[in-house]
């Protein structure tokens, strides 16, 4: 165990999805270059995701790799996260690996003797970890303020309940703005009781570990959500500590140990005109159906604007191939003069938001998604499809940087394939974005002020730099007196 004053050791337990596990390991990257000894605990394929971003970084970090128990939960190699499955019925299977997983991380961590335990929220067991060996334990979200105080106020005032259909809309009272929403944007777990799963359990755990933890470290920045933190501490009853961006706080270049060299969409998008391209990607876990991308396709034409598609959908097209989904000629004309470029793998998206070419980002308001492109100054047309994404997108209209376009469906799978938001509504929205008026430039010049205002959070003096500090300071104090007694 340290000395006063010697050096804090924290473990970080990272969850088994990106979207989690890539910002928990930026924490560790933030604690490492403040002087602090980390300790991350894996496994093999995992690690693969973050290694080289650490190996780069010149920080001393050690990365401790369990093995997965794949013949045990009937898994392939190779498939430890949720991002890596291939099919639903893989879903049960990876979280029954990451629940064999408890015992062999605990013993590790009391092996390791740490100072403090920095966990991903869902792994709500290491909360009796921190109390076996009597150290704090912070729990780490991945999502905005404006989440969990929705949500709250949601549960306390029930104004869904007092409405006649899910179509209509209804104010949630209790919030510092005036937010509107309708029954069938809200997740499961607000309109329906006693769900069953491992997601639902997972979740109930998550609400019972929640006054036994120390703290919590959200990747969200003050400036951004300073009435909701208010909220959110009267709320919790815990000062909440804000050090997002974390991508941009900590440095991180993108990285994918399948890509050597630049990308081709960035070569791609070198040839476009400044601001000239619409971004469409949403995450590596969403799959539409066939009529769901005919549209997209059928409104981008219309649009007459120059794109950039992720589409998560078969294997890599050859040349001149066209899949069924795609309207008639519609691949030869996006070749013509170099008018679009679909992608179908992994792609840079924090060096596409910020290449010159990129004027706009339709996304499904993953917290992710939303902090890179607020960080790159660009505008978003949102389009939420699950968990928590549309309280996501309540936030960009109250910050006025994006414009919806109008879904209304909050779906319970990756798979959306019961609803169709139609050409129009898309078309109608990215020509918006894309043009010249008053509206669009209105929305463009509101997210350059919070790009400069989220790029000062992170510099010496600013809100998520002074979090940090304060909060290392605190940890250090509290370990400190502790062992002196």
């Amino acid at each position: 165990m340290a000395q006063k004053n010697g050096e804090l050791h924290v473990v970080f337990v990272p969850y088994f999805t990106p979207s989690h596990m890539i910002p928990l390991v930026d924490i560790a990257r933030l604690f490492a270059s403040c002087g602090v000894k980390v300790s991350i605990i894996t496994t093999h394929y995992n690690a693969l995701l973050f290694e080289s971003s650490i190996n780069d970084s010149g920080q001393l970090i050690f990365v401790h790799k369990l093995k997965f128990p794949s013949d045990e939960v009937g898994l392939p190699e190779g498939i430890e996260n949720f991002s890596a499955i291939t099919g639903p019925e893989m879903v049960i299977g990876v979280f029954m690996g990451i629940d064999l997983l408890q015992k062999p991380i605990k013993d590790l961590i009391v092996e390791l003797r740490p100072h403090c335990i920095v966990s991903d929220v869902c792994h709500t067991w290491t909360v009796d970890v921190a109390e076996q060996l009597k150290i704090p334990r912070l729990a780490f979200y991945s999502h905005s303020l404006m989440y969990h105080c929705v949500e709250h106020c949601l549960n306390v005032y029930t104004p869904h309940e007092k409405v006649s259909s899910d179509s209509e809309s209804f104010m949630i009272p209790g919030l510092p703005d005036k937010i509107e929403m309708k029954r069938s944007q809200l997740p499961e777990n607000i309109v329906k009781t006693n769900l069953e799963g491992p997601y639902w359990e997972m979740m109930k755990r998550i609400k019972e570990a929640e006054p036994r933890r120390y703290g919590v470290i959200h990747d969200a920045v003050y400036d951004l959500e300073s009435t909701y933190a208010e909220l959110y501490q009267k709320i919790k009853g815990k000062k909440p500590w804000l050090i997002g961006p974390l991508f941009h706080f900590s440095k991180r270049e993108e990285a994918n140990t399948a890509v050597k060299e630049r990308h081709s969409c960035l070569s791609w998008l070198d040839y476009q005109e400044p601001s000239s391209v619409v971004y469409i990607c949403f995450g590596s876990m969403v799959r539409f159906s066939d009529a769901q991308l005919t549209e997209i396709a059928l409104a981008l034409e219309a649009s007459d604007s120059s794109f950039l598609w992720v589409v998560r959908k078969g294997d890599k097209l050859q040349e001149n191939e066209q899949e069924s989904w795609m309207p008639t000629g519609f691949k030869e004309k996006m070749l013509t003069n170099n008018k679009g470029l679909i992608v179908t793998g992994w792609v840079p998206q924090l060096k596409i938001l910020n290449h010159p070419a990129t004027r706009a980002f339709v996304t499904h308001c993953g917290w992710n998604s939303i902090l890179e492109s607020l960080t790159a100054g660009v505008p978003l047309l949102t389009w939420p499809l699950f968990a928590e994404q549309f309280y996501n997108e309540k936030l960009v209209e109250v910050l006025g940087c994006g414009v919806g376009v109008g879904a209304e469906v909050c779906h319970s799978t990756f798979d959306i394939t019961d609803t169709i938001v139609k050409k129009e509504k898309i078309e109608a929205s990215v020509k918006m974005l894309m043009s010249n008026s008053m509206e669009s430039e209105k929305i463009r010049s509101r997210a350059k002020d919070i790009e400069a205002m989220v790029k000062r959070a992170v510099e010496t003096g600013g809100s998520s730099y002074n979090h940090l500090t304060e909060l290392i300071q605190e940890l250090k104090c509290h370990v400190f007196s502790t062992l002196e007694e």
